[in-house]
């Protein structure tokens, strides 16, 4: 996979999420259901890498650019994940300057709600796949 539509790609997830794990929905989407570039246990494998490692919480990212693009795509997934933060004070400045208006206030706590949404729906598929891992395991 190009490493220019795994950054692409992840900085999507990373841009549409409010916390380091609100992304693995859109990941998991993007990277396993549409291109098929990585498989749900290699996913569970790279939130495993990310969630064992010291660091922040969506540094799963990295795993899952390298998963899909060797040393390019790892990097492409750092760069990714370091790319929010780098907007945010902007972002934050902007908003904080018309918070006060009921529809921006609104459309940010749709947002984190969806978020919260989407993530509780992948965590119940990973659930699923890691049960049905173990299961192969003892049979």
């Amino acid at each position: 996979m190009n490493a220019a539509l795994i950054y692409l790609l992840l900085l999507k997830a990373t841009m549409t999420s409010f916390a380091g794990m609100g992304s693995l929905p859109q990941i998991r989407q993007d990277f396993v259901q549409t291109r098929a570039a990585i498989t749900d246990q290699q996913l569970s494998q790279a939130v495993l890498a990310g969630r064992a490692t010291i660091g922040p919480m969506g540094a799963y990212v990295v795993a899952v650019g390298y998963l899909a693009g060797g040393w390019s795509g790892a990097i492409a997934g750092w760069l990714a994940m370091i790319t929010p933060a780098l907007l945010a004070i902007p972002l934050l400045s902007i908003i904080r300057r018309w918070h006060h208006l009921p529809r921006l206030r609104a459309a940010v706590d749709g947002v984190v709600i969806a978020s919260a949404v989407l993530l509780v729906g992948s965590g119940v598929t990973l659930a699923i796949d890691a049960i049905q891992q173990l299961s192969r395991l003892n049979a």
